[in-house]
């Protein structure tokens, strides 16, 4: 069985398919929008290697899009050949130093514009419009989510016009061919301890949402509530509610500075080596729900004194001194209720993600 990717280790026919099926337009809007959805590039144009086993295509549209990077070099080659090199690369490495059956990801997007299909039938599945490819870009979501390899490194800058533009048209088309609600388009770090696709990149998602609504002429959705992610580096209020939460957990050589320092991070990885988890170091998608704990009122302690910390941020109360009275548990129905949450004074898992937000 091919293993399921938990974080990213890289960095029919031979003709050009163009994607098209559009829904619910005039004819006129139609011819419009059609000249605008990207050549996708199928997997007999870059000469790809054959899949070492069947691919699995499972009868059921895709729900959601992920988006990734490459994490490789920022290349000012922006060739279509250069495309089809990159191609073959990561199919490569993919199939030959990870041991999958194929490339991980659906789709690849080059920084020149050019798309290409990544895992083999995953053209077919997308115009199908109701058959997804098992795939192998993000935990615990192959079988449900799209996902697209932006090439690049975006920790720092961001892609290149023409990748933009083709990332919002090949959103757009998954869209529509698949019912995603734009709310529904993700960056992998929502789901794995992993900085992908870079603090630039993903720092536009929300860009990238309303791009790909107004794309389709439909009105923007609110941007989901994710955990969010902290680094070795980083600071400030988070960090320092991560580190009463790892103490609260028995972590205490852990200090409560606000620094994401090297402490926090052995934690981290203490705790993904428990659970699992490919070590990272990161506090992510993965590691928030294993130290968040429900909290209810007469609890005291340093996960409490975090909770405190939240909401005093978010204007609910002003203490920090890890008693969870009526006071605060008033302070958390507060907040619940301003969220559109379940009011029932109970710190839960949802509520923290709200909090951290």
């Amino acid at each position: 069985m091919e293993p399921i990717l938990a974080r990213r280790t890289l960095l029919g026919s031979g003709l050009t398919l163009t994607a098209l099926g559009l829904i619910g337009t005039s004819p006129a809007t139609a011819s419009v929008r059609e000249a605008a959805a990207p050549a996708i590039h199928g997997t007999a144009a870059w000469r790809a290697r054959p899949a070492r086993a069947a691919i699995s295509v499972l009868a059921r549209r895709t729900s959601k899009i992920i988006v990734h990077h490459t994490a490789t070099p920022n290349s000012t080659d922006y060739s279509l050949a250069h495309a089809f090199a990159l191609s073959r690369s990561i199919q490569n490495h993919h199939m030959d130093a990870n041991g999958w059956i194929d490339t991980g990801q659906h789709f690849t997007n080059s920084r020149g514009g050019h798309i290409t299909e990544g895992r083999h039938r995953s053209l077919e599945a997308l115009n199908s419009g109701n058959k997804h490819v098992l795939s192998a870009h993000t935990s615990g979501q192959n079988e449900v989510a799209f996902g697209i390899e932006n090439e690049g490194l975006y920790t720092s800058v961001g892609p290149t016009a023409a990748q933009w533009n083709s990332l919002v048209q090949l959103c757009k088309h998954m869209c529509q061919k698949h019912g995603i609600a734009t709310s529904q388009i993700f960056g992998h770090r929502d789901f794995n301890n992993t900085a992908c696709p870079g603090n630039t990149l993903y720092a536009r998602l929300p860009e990238l949402r309303r791009a790909v609504a107004g794309a389709m002429g439909v009105a923007p959705e609110a941007d989901p509530i994710t955990w969010q992610l902290l680094q070795p580096g980083d600071t400030g209020e988070r960090v320092l509610v991560a580190q009463h939460l790892f103490r609260a957990r028995g972590e205490t050589s852990v200090p409560a500075t606000g620094i994401y320092d090297q402490e926090l991070d052995a934690a981290v990885r203490r705790l993904e080596a428990r659970h699992g988890i490919p070590s990272s170091g990161l506090v992510g998608a993965e590691t928030w729900p294993l130290i968040v704990a429900p909290l209810k009122s007469g609890e005291r302690g340093e996960a409490v004194r975090a909770l405190q910390l939240l909401l005093t941020a978010h204007g609910m109360v002003n203490r920090s001194d890890g008693v969870l009275d009526g006071r605060t548990e008033t302070a958390v129905r507060n907040f619940q209720s301003r969220n559109g949450l379940r009011a029932t004074g109970v710190a839960t898992a949802d509520t923290w993600r709200h909090l951290l937000f």
